[in-house]
């Protein structure tokens, strides 16, 4: 058995409890034995060798979240287009360094809403290829001239390029879903609004009606208990999204108090995905035009919905808008716009998180019996928030106790 301790720190554990400011995380072989204050930790047989690792008063946290990425596509440094340029082999090695730069920027799980199958998810989690552990969706779900839809004038398609699938009707959306959760994918992904960078559509338009978000929540509970996530964005989308049954809802920019009294009814996600909007959308031209609008709607309407008590897990819609690796931005978002302390922001990207993704059983806290995805920040996070975002103070990430990252030169 290996066993590392990780001591000298400052301990916020994920709960949402008061942090530890004299604790210890202990992790065997993969797994969290205990983690709180030093005077309390349990003695450790020295015979064993022991991996000891002064964190130097710096602070320990759960492994992040991201709940909503695409690493399929490049963020800003490239554009959508050239995914049509190349072999499909080449853009799984261009992966290779998005993986890596989230899981160095503190991000241990990522669940990714269209673009990646189950082959990416299973490399990395066979070792071949180092990142974060992966949920996929693979595919997105809309209908002819919604948001999954990138037919353009020329007569051109993108959609299947990008991911997206198009379904007009119930049975073809049950038949869609079975084809997915027959591949073996963690998430199911719709558009019951349209969005931003979809060229034929708008967020204030319907897309999947009530019924077919019905019928792919219930293919995908009868297969395995799958959960669906709703692109959501105007008032008309996130409707049939809530009404339909959705697990989250992404975006949710123009909820209303009404939808948000029923969400937290029903227990649903809120998925608000701020930092894609700190920047105009140039997916397309129009996207750029649709996203001052709701771009600013969605800085004004978070509030109301953390307020309303709607469970909020963190994502960013990476590759799209954002960079792959900014995750830990949105934090400060959720606090700057929507008036959550910095202790609820990291309890967003990690507890609530894991929650959402169904994986909370062993991930998101840090707490015994729990799989040790473990990151040091520098300094303390409650006192800065926005510092979470500068990959130079994420000192040390461990994916079940196995180094991701050592900026700090720790002794493990």
């Amino acid at each position: 058995m290996t066993t590392t301790i990780l001591h000298n720190a400052r301990l916020i554990d994920g709960t949402g409890a008061d942090p530890i400011a004299d604790a210890v995380v202990v992790i065997d072989d993969g797994k969290i034995t205990y983690a709180g204050a030093a005077d309390g930790a349990p003695q450790i047989d020295e015979s064993t060798k022991p991996v000891k690792v002064d964190v130097g008063g710096n602070t320990v946290t759960p492994g992040f979240f991201d709940c909503h990425v695409h690493l399929s596509l490049p963020g800003t440094k490239g554009s959508p287009i050239m995914a049509a340029m190349v072999p499909p082999s080449y853009r799984f090695f261009e992966l290779i360094d998005r993986l890596k730069t989230t899981i160095e920027a503190g991000v241990t799980t990522v669940r990714d809403l269209m673009g990646i199958d189950v082959g990416v998810r299973d490399a990395v989690a066979h070792g071949l290829v180092a990142g974060p552990r992966l949920l996929v969706a693979d595919k997105m779900l809309s209908q002819t001239g919604g948001h999954a839809d990138f037919h353009i004038p020329s007569g051109l398609s993108g959609t299947s390029l990008i991911g997206g699938e198009l379904v007009d009707t119930v049975d073809e959306a049950r038949k869609a879903v079975r084809e997915l959760l027959r591949s073996g994918v963690d998430v199911i992904k719709v558009a019951s609004s349209g969005g931003v960078s979809s060229p034929s559509d708008d967020p204030d338009w319907l897309g999947a009606r009530t019924e077919i978000v019905a019928a792919l929540v219930e293919e995908a509970e009868n297969y395995g208990g799958r959960k669906v996530a709703a692109h959501a964005i105007g008032f008309l989308g996130i409707q049939a999204a809530v009404q339909g049954g959705a697990h989250s809802i992404e975006h949710g920019y123009a909820l209303t108090d009404e939808l948000r009294t029923e969400m937290v009814e029903r227990g649903q996600f809120l998925v608000p995905t701020l930092i894609e909007t700190l920047k105009p959308d140039t997916a397309t031209p129009q996207a750029v035009a649709k996203s001052e609008k709701w771009h600013k709607l969605a800085h004004e309407s978070i509030a109301a919905s953390i307020e309303a008590g709607i469970k909020v897990a963190v994502g960013t819609d990476a590759g799209l808008v954002p960079d792959h690796g900014a995750t830990l931005g949105e934090l400060g978002c959720l606090v700057k716009f929507g008036g959550m302390t910095p202790m609820q922001a990291i309890v967003a990207g990690t507890k609530t998180s894991a929650e959402l993704c169904d994986v909370a059983d062993k991930l998101g806290t840090l707490e015994a019996g729990k799989l040790a995805d473990v990151v040091v920040v520098k300094g303390d996070p409650l006192a800065d928030i926005d510092s979470l975002a500068d990959h130079d103070n994420i000192l040390l990430v461990l994916k079940e106790g196995k180094t991701a990252s050592n900026r700090g030169g720790y002794a493990v």
